[in-house]
């Protein structure tokens, strides 16, 4: 039997969208982002993933696709994994796009099709750029503690980048900038003079800033980005918007600066942002592409076990690819 013929049990939510029915999403192009500074807040879409396990997804979302080049975000946690096995994420495939796994508590096991085997940790950031076409595993160590709380990020890859050779980094040690009673670590990009070793093919910015019980700042920023932030605990005051855990609060361009403030106690979020992605792609389970062809195409090769290679180390079967919805996969949009 294809070991992909079988589906998988329950997960927690890894750098898959393990959506049993994921819906076609038509993003990038231009005409969706507001050059001005705007105040758009965004609920996380509750997203059954397995038979238990929920995440917030917050892009794409109804009348938001992208925040830059960064074009999925699911937030998760916190969640009591004390007496469970936790993240359990077989092998799938990806393509077109880099993953950015982010956590607050927990510990993740990841491997790939390249032979990388890393753990990553708390605040330690594990890049994987797919390329062209990649597979990887992501598991919580036998022995871990009792919380599992993070995030996880795609960034689809620009055109002349997205068939590069697939890569997995790990970096453990990142810079940050702190002040005004906010502590911001630089995941990706650069951030107030400070850049992350981690590769990126676009203009893009993403950090995790813990504010401090009072802390009332401004954060520089970059008029020719697009933002957005997102909160992981706590509540911050954004602009004068109330965010709260498990929210987006998208904030165009045209931005400077950005005050933040924490009225109730200490709060961490996180700045995402980037020059606008003008190309228009499709996204489909765990591809970004640009047409119905190259998406059907990569599945057909995950199904047959060509391309994405495999995943050794993993005790149990790859995620088989979901059916094709039944309509032509299409890009589209206008410039702004």
């Amino acid at each position: 039997m294809n070991p992909r013929s079988a589906l998988p049990g329950p997960t927690l939510a890894g750098m898959s969208n393990l959506d049993l029915k994921p819906q076609p999403s038509v993003c990038g192009g231009r005409e969706d982002v507001s050059a001005e500074p705007v105040r758009q807040l965004l609920t996380g879409r509750p997203v059954q993933l397995g038979e238990s396990t929920v995440v917030r997804r917050l892009l794409p979302n109804l009348g938001r696709r992208m925040v830059g080049a960064w074009c999925f975000v699911d937030q998760y946690g916190p969640d009591d994994i004390e007496t469970e096995p936790g993240m359990q994420v077989a092998p799938h495939p990806h393509m077109g796009l880099q993953t950015v796994s982010w956590l607050h508590d927990g510990l993740v096991e990841h491997r790939d099709s390249l032979g990388s085997v890393q753990t990553v940790r708390p605040r330690e950031l594990g890049l994987m750029t797919s390329g062209r076409a990649i597979s990887h595993s992501e598991q919580s160590p036998r022995a871990h503690g009792k919380w599992l709380h993070g995030a996880q990020l795609w960034v689809a890859l620009p055109d002349e980048h997205r068939f590069t050779d697939p890569t997995f980094e790990h970096h453990a040690e990142l810079p940050r900038v702190k002040g005004q009673g906010v502590d911001a670590t630089v995941i990706l990009g650069s951030l107030d003079g400070a850049t992350s070793p981690g590769r990126a093919f676009t203009p893009i910015v993403g950090a995790d800033l813990t504010l401090a019980a009072g802390a009332d700042a401004r954060l520089p920023l970059q008029p020719d980005f697009e933002y957005a932030v997102l909160a992981m605990s706590g509540a911050a005051t954004v602009d004068g918007v109330r965010v709260e855990a498990g929210s987006l609060l998208y904030l165009g361009c045209g931005r400077r600066e950005l005050p933040l403030r924490a009225d109730d106690g200490h709060a961490e979020i996180m700045l995402l942002g980037g020059e606008p992605f003008a190309e228009q792609l499709v996204m489909w389970w765990n591809f970004v592409g640009r047409s119905h062809e190259e998406i059907a195409e990569a599945r057909e090769a995950w199904m047959t076990g060509d391309r994405f290679g495999e995943v050794h180390g993993f005790d149990g079967a790859p995620i088989p690819a979901p059916e094709l919805p039944g309509l032509r996969l299409k890009p589209r949009g206008r410039e702004r």
